[in-house]
């Protein structure tokens, strides 16, 4: 029954891009006030919803109101429109269950073929073909007052008013009450909905006022809606929140001025109005070309609010800069990087995404005694090792070493190995000694597999291990962009970055004590039990659960908090819900090296809603929208024992300054979380 309940109330909210069931039964509870209205959409949010359950729709379909807020504005328009007579329920019926029908047809086809959500379309297409088959029904009888003489005007000025009966409008309530509502509905959950709706509103109907002439005739007019509705989508929703996202939202609702008069013209022919045709237009139009540009403006994860979205992608930035193209560092011991990407020296131009790494002892220097000899370079013939896994596709080992102080211009890569990995690109390592290399084309190598020795062929002055990353295969190929991970940079762990030019690095060792404790099976419970401040909180059972798209969490009874293990680092990756418990975890193990060495530490980054609650919160996210450090949350981390790691999170925007503690079990989870007085204690742990 629960389920039904937040499938029904989350149809109103998705209306106005909200989630959640309070949402959606306070904006049902506005629209009680106009009985005839609400209660048509009812009807066909309730016919809607028994069709699917009886030709067996999943329940995947049915969890949440994404495919029903589109028969629920089908019935308030008609409910709108007519006077409720048993012929109006038969058409309420009928255009909710084609609503549906057209929502689940559309969807699929949207995200196959464009990748596009279909927003309120299947409405606008249902509604027309009711309007337009109610003209031959001489049985229905048309509404005197729109349903909504309940709420009258209030004295405000014209552009406000314009601007609250626009609001209502979306949910066939043209009347400042009812928009006044809905407005602070959205302003409570979305301070950038809010502020975006305004904005929409403003730039659509004050240019609709200058080209026609009349500004009371464009704040007049209802289906300003549609301005609100495209500013809110483009700028909140769908792309991540940001002063250009805005500026392209604001440029989509100029642009949909033109559509919308157009629409209006034609439209009226048929006695019809034009509903949310130009929002739906103008919008999936706008996020397609975005999409097909692979513009960074595109929100990848849309959240419940958009505070949350840009909370998630400005934290998911910090937390995870590095590439797709990860290699592990391919040597042993400690290397120093000689040259990085856009180099001083070679790295120029097409090649411009390439390291080179040298030896060197405690004062610089990458040669003992003059450096008259090769032997006298401490990289040299020092073993060279595969960083990805895949297939040797082509070896080059029979060019000589130079003699210092000359180079090979002719065959500047010298002896090279070339690796296809599976990922889908090709991994080149250049300068290679003569007749070391021990792979052959078509051998199958694994990461850390010995590849050969280093040598100084090609355009080498002196011994170093050169490294790239190319589309083809070729050797001496066009460069791509790459990052490597897993390694040390003396007591700092990376786990996925590009060391600076004179960094000594070396990769680290897995510890398969950490990776068995981070090895959380499916299905298992933790028992955890929880103090605060020393008084008793209960216990809370941790399960661990795996989601659709294969990525694990522990799942509560107030959130889930999602996690992986990647290339050597535990990762918490996110949280859904508003568990502290859950939030304090997140916050005191963003993420860990699968590696153990005494001292070492390392930094991390997580959203704002993981570190503190309340307006503080609010406020930063609104910030960051104009601000992007506004919500920036640092976390320093370090092993203080074996199985114990300490944190400090800092936010000077928050005042925020907190220390974090997790114990490890020696055998599988979490022993103890403690921070800001919040104690887990785990007691028990069953796996099934």
């Amino acid at each position: 029954m629960k389920q039904h309940v937040q499938a029904f109330f989350g149809s109103y909210a998705e209306i106005l891009f909200l989630q959640g069931t309070a949402a959606g039964a306070a904006i049902f509870a506005v629209l009680l006030l106009a009985p005839k209205t609400a209660g048509c959409g009812v009807l066909s949010v309730l016919s809607a919803y028994a069709f699917a359950q009886f030709i067996g729709l999943g329940p995947e379909f049915l969890r949440t109101g994404y495919y029903t807020y589109n028969p629920l504005l089908v019935g308030l328009s008609i409910g709108h429109l007519f006077e409720p007579t048993p012929l109006v329920g038969f058409l309420v019926v009928s255009a909710g269950v084609l609503t549906l029908v057209l929502t689940v047809s559309l969807a699929n086809l949207f995200s196959t073929y464009l990748r596009l959500p279909i927003l309120s379309l299947p409405f606008v297409v249902a509604s027309s073909i009711a309007y337009l088959a109610s003209l031959r029904y001489s049985g229905l009888l048309f509404g005197t007052h729109g349903g909504n003489a309940w709420a009258p005007d209030v004295a405000v000025p014209a552009w406000m008013a314009g601007f609250f009966k626009s609001f209502g409008a979306i949910l066939f309530a043209p009347t400042v009450p009812v928009g006044l509502a809905l407005a602070l509905l959205v302003g409570w959950r979305s301070r950038i909905l809010l502020m975006l709706a305004l904005a929409g509103y403003g730039t659509g109907a004050t240019l609709r006022g200058l080209m026609l002439g009349s500004a009371a005739q464009a704040y007049a007019d209802p289906t300003s809606f549609n301005f609100i509705l495209i500013a809110m989508a483009v700028g909140g929703v769908f792309l991540i929140p940001s002063p250009r996202s805005f500026a392209v939202a604001l440029g989509a609702v100029a642009v949909s001025t033109l559509f919308l008069d157009a629409t209006t013209v034609f439209w009226s022919y048929y006695g019809i109005p034009v509903f949310t045709l130009p929002f739906n237009a103008i919008s999936l139009a706008t996020i397609y070309v975005l999409g097909l540009s692979a513009s960074p403006l595109v929100a990848r994860y849309i959240k419940e609010t958009p505070e949350e979205t840009l909370d998630h992608h400005l934290s998911t930035l910090l937390r995870f800069s590095g590439s797709l193209r990860t290699l592990t560092l391919p040597f042993a011991g400690k290397w120093t990087v000689w040259q990085g990407f856009a180099g001083r020296w070679t790295h120029k131009g097409s090649w411009s995404h390439a390291y080179d790494f040298v030896v060197t002892d405690d004062t610089g220097a990458t040669f003992r005694n003059e450096g008259l000899e090769l032997e006298d370079y401490f990289a040299y013939r020092k073993p060279v090792l595969s960083p990805v896994r895949g297939r040797v596709v082509r070896v080059i080992d029979d060019l000589p070493d130079n003699p210092l102080g000359t180079v090979d211009r002719a065959q500047s890569w010298g002896n090279a190995v070339v690796i296809r990995d599976e990922r889908g690109f090709a991994v080149e390592l250049s300068h290679l000694a003569p007749k070391s290399v021990i792979v052959r084309v078509g051998d199958w190598v694994e990461r850390g597999a010995l590849l050969g020795l280093c040598g100084n062929s090609g355009h080498s002055p002196q011994p170093h291990i050169h490294v790239q990353v190319q589309a083809t295969d070729d050797v001496g190929a066009a460069t791509l962009p790459f990052s490597f991970v897993f390694y040390r940079q003396q007591s700092t762990y990376h786990a996925d970055d590009l060391p600076a030019e004179g960094a000594a690095v070396e990769p680290l060792l897995p510890d398969r004590t950490l990776d068995a404790v981070t090895g959380l099976a499916i299905d298992s419970r933790h028992r955890f039990e929880v103090t605060k401040h020393g008084a008793p909180q209960g216990t809370v059972d941790l399960e661990v659960r795996m989601a659709i798209d294969g990525t694990s969490y522990f799942e509560s009874d107030r959130g889930r908090l999602y996690f992986s293990r990647s290339e050597g680092t535990f990762y918490f990756l996110g949280m859904d819900g508003s568990d502290e418990r859950l939030a304090l975890m997140f916050l005191a193990l963003p993420r860990m090296p699968l590696a153990y060495a005494e001292g070492l530490g390392w930094s991390d980054h997580v959203p704002l809603a993981v570190a503190a609650t309340g307006w503080p919160v609010a406020a930063a996210r609104f910030l960051s929208a104009f601000h992007a450090p506004a919500a920036r949350v640092e976390v320093e981390l370090a092993f203080a024992g074996r199985n114990v790691v300490a944190s400090r999170a800092r936010s000077k925007l928050l005042g925020l300054d907190r220390e974090a503690r997790v114990e490890l079990d020696r055998r599988c989870g979490f022993a103890r979380v403690e921070g800001n007085g919040l104690v887990m204690r785990r007691i028990s742990n069953e796996t099934h």
